[in-house]
């Protein structure tokens, strides 16, 4: 049986690794190289390896030298003294790790059993907490500050005007990638006609190659085929969507596994693309 969110339909065999990515066996902790030890020593954590699911679900991105991921299973974590728990998760809030909730955040029902796992402010979902709620928890984090797909409101008729200009956009709107790694300069090359793009993690460097043979500078925002790109200080090509036409545009907001490709107006698509220090520039199919 499949679900609903943002408007997009999730299948149960990718809700199932949904949960494994969102709430893992063993969750990833990042502390000071000092802290490991004595982890290992007290409860026997080792060094983790993270996949690109979890790195995402966690947002294991920018570590300095000096930490390090542990991997811990409920049961030991449990067996840490409470005070070590709740000064490992609020480290974990301290230095950028994601997916780390307030009490608050979670329905009221859920409260009583989060509330005495660590600080009483912060808490980790482990899958025992999620039992009889999973689907509801999973689907919350998804759903968080993000905007829902507006692709059923595209007419047929609309997506066959211009599925000369942008062929691949159709296939791609409302839809949850199987992993991590696809992101928004493969989405754009893909919406346009390059076959396999939308299952790739595409580098700037490529994107901007596609970018020189394929387009020219210009554009309008109201027509099928103009890619947006917006762009850091430096230059560099940060993210990327394309419009399809009748005010809307496609975009994947993110390489991550709970980043769907999905429609948005123009106007909800810049919005969400903004960020100090970026320029948005335009590139109009040739």
């Amino acid at each position: 049986m499949s679900r609903t969110v943002l408007n997009i339909s999730i299948r149960a065999d990718l809700t199932a690794r949904q949960l494994a990515w969102f709430a893992p066996d063993c969750h990833p902790f990042v502390v000071a190289r000092q802290s490991a030890t004595r982890l290992g020593d007290e409860v026997g954590a080792t060094a983790m390896a993270v996949s690109a699911e979890v790195r995402d679900t966690f947002e294991l991105y920018r570590l300095g030298p000096d930490r390090q991921i542990v991997g811990l299973r409920e049961d030991a974590f449990l067996r840490l003294r409470p005070t070590t728990r709740a000064r490992l998760v609020r480290e974990q809030v301290q230095w950028g790790r994601g997916n780390v909730p307030t009490v608050r955040s979670v329905p009221q029902g859920l409260r009583s059993l989060v509330q005495g796992q660590a600080d009483g402010h912060r808490f980790v979902w482990w899958r025992r907490l999620m039992q009889g709620s999973a689907l509801q928890v999973l689907d919350a984090y998804l759903a968080d500050g993000r905007r829902p797909s507006l692709h059923g409101d595209v007419p047929p008729e609309h997506w066959r005007q211009v599925a000369r200009i942008v062929p691949g956009a159709q296939r791609l709107a409302g839809r949850y990638p199987d992993r991590s790694g696809p992101n928004c300069f493969g989405a754009v090359m893909a919406a346009c006609g390059v076959e396999g793009a939308e299952q790739e993690w595409v580098m700037r460097e490529p994107f901007d190659a596609w970018l020189t043979k394929h387009t020219r500078r210009g554009g309008s925002d109201d027509g099928a085929g103009t890619v947006l790109v917006w762009r850091a200080p430096d230059g560099q090509a940060d993210h990327a969507a394309v419009t399809i036409g009748g005010g809307w545009l496609l975009h994947k907001p993110s390489q991550g596994w709970m980043s769907p490709w999905k429609i948005l107006t123009v106007a909800g698509g810049k919005s969400s693309a903004r960020a100090p220090g970026r320029r948005l520039t335009r590139h109009q199919l040739r």
